[in-house]
């Protein structure tokens, strides 16, 4: 998937980095936006209720985004009888012409091109546009092959895998609760493994692939906006996803335009779904703590395993119940140190300011 980290979008934040991003408080806000020096607590209402109103379109935007990505295996499902190659190859070149439309609108080029000619962001994206293109055609995979439980299981866990890369890669020192969460996790997967018969291999590789993802994204920081960030990563996918979508209408296997008017609309449509959450978690983000956004994607799994129990009618053996318990049990023990450690910070700050 996307980010989605996110899960399907870039430039999700992870759980261990909302942990440590203090929520804003109503009355930092209000200060900045009645003015210094405005008396009383009438110049202080316009700002709390400019702070209201942000922070509502924030979570709208942020339900918004994570909806629509926890409702994408019903998109998946509407594609069929096309290939997950098929729609990751569509994904690709038709987001590539939508966000070249959105960069014209908004008078982008030349962000764009500053982000091809630093080497450092290009090569950034360029192993980014890998990870999310593995990421993509397994959870398609995945959801054409009915195997969307496992899929939200690899989003669920993603949290515990964005703890454990902070621990390897920058070798961050983990609270007591966060080794919990760790340690409960691998028993799930252990768990998981003896209901599947196997490892289940798409769950961590969307877990791995979607937690490196938005390490290597957060990489690159301010120096590329989200749409700027998509483009180049699509850029860089489009001549391989372009040379297979000529390759399988050679072989006759291509479904593109072989299914219905409909059907082609619904493909040249993965554009705008590619698109438009990501800029709906762009506005979230902009409005809203990362603690409440590391809650917030939360809802993608959830309604991935809503859709594929009671549309997919995909089996869950009692072994597998637990397994899912313990994971979401290790979900809780994090967001629990999640909230712990945001409220610490924002005490801190109020008693520093």
């Amino acid at each position: 998937m996307e980010d989605v980290p996110t899960p399907h979008g870039p430039d999700s934040p992870t759980a261990a980095t909302a942990a440590t991003a203090p929520p804003a408080t109503a009355g930092q806000a209000g200060t900045g936006a009645s003015g210094a020096g405005a008396p009383g607590l009438k110049a202080g209402a316009p700002g709390l209720k400019a702070v209201d109103k942000e922070t509502t379109a924030g979570i709208i935007f942020g339900f918004g985004a994570y909806g629509l990505w926890g409702l994408l295996p019903l998109y998946f499902f509407a594609l069929m009888p096309a290939g997950a190659v098929e729609i990751v190859a569509n994904r690709v070149v038709w987001s590539l012409v939508f966000c070249a439309v959105l960069i014209t609108v908004t008078r982008s080029w030349r962000a764009l091109a500053a982000a091809f000619r630093d080497r450092s962001v290009f090569w950034t994206l360029t192993l980014a546009a890998a990870l999310i293109a593995v990421n993509w055609l397994t959870y398609t995979y995945s959801v054409t092959t009915g195997q969307a439980v496992e899929a939200s299981l690899g989003y669920f866990i993603n949290p515990l895998v964005s703890v454990l890369l902070g621990v390897f890669i920058l070798k961050e020192r983990l609270r007591l609760l966060q080794w919990a969460a760790v340690g409960i996790g691998f028993i799930a997967v252990g768990v998981l493994a003896v209901s599947y018969g196997k490892v289940p291999w798409i769950a961590l590789t969307l877990a791995v692939s979607f937690g490196l993802y938005g390490f290597v994204k957060k990489r690159v920081g301010p120096k590329a906006d989200a749409v700027t960030s998509l483009s180049v990563e699509t850029m860089v996918l489009a001549p391989l996803a372009a040379a297979t979508m000529v390759f399988l209408g050679l072989t006759g296997t291509a479904t593109l335009t072989t299914q219905g008017a409909g059907h082609f609309w619904l493909l040249l449509a993965s554009g705008v779904l590619t698109a438009v959450p990501l800029l709906f978690f762009g506005a979230s983000a902009r409005r809203l703590p990362l603690t409440t956004i590391g809650l917030l994607q939360y809802v993608a799994p959830v309604l991935q395993f809503i859709v594929a129990l009671t549309v997919f009618q995909e089996a869950m053996t009692t072994v597998r119940w637990i397994g899912f318990g313990v994971v979401w049990l290790a979900l809780l023990v994090l967001t629990v140190d999640m909230l712990r450690a945001a409220r610490k910070n924002s005490l801190a700050k109020r008693q520093a300011g």
